[in-house]
């Protein structure tokens, strides 16, 4: 069997640590990867503000190339998209909710906001009887 592997992550950035991360749950068997970036959009715009669907497209080229140099790194299939939403827990569960997974991989970069905001966030995703992983 195929494990299904979400990855989320609010960044555009190429992230090494996210990479090995992949790279590491890629030689224990057989998987694919859904990369998931949040949405870059300010925040306090309501999800079907056009601002939302505008970053969504602009960003969509530099995921892309993310996507596309992690296909290089890891001998499994790797599909991304720009989340709708700006927090991770909501992104992650309406992907799960859409495309079942089995597994998630967090890489949420470490701010005071994101902290204040997310730092259960790996506890919240586990109580959908996922197995997470943290990266940095």
């Amino acid at each position: 069997m195929t494990a299904r592997v979400l990855v989320i992550t609010d960044s555009l950035e190429e992230n090494p640590a996210l990479f090995e991360a992949v790279r590491a749950r890629a030689e224990q068997g057989p998987c694919s990867f859904r990369y998931v970036v949040t949405n870059p959009a300010r925040a306090e715009f309501h999800v079907l503000h056009a601002d939302r669907h505008d970053a969504v497209v602009k960003a969509q080229p530099r995921l892309d190339a993310i996507v596309e140099r992690l296909s290089h790194h890891v001998a499994c299939p790797v599909t991304g998209e720009i989340s709708i939403r700006h927090d991770p827990f909501e992104a992650a569960e309406e992907e799960h909710l859409q495309r079942p997974v089995d597994e998630v991989i967090v890489a949420i970069r470490d701010s005071p906001i994101a902290h204040r905001l997310h730092h259960d966030l790996p506890q919240r995703l586990s109580h959908m009887g996922l197995p997470v992983t943290v990266s940095s």
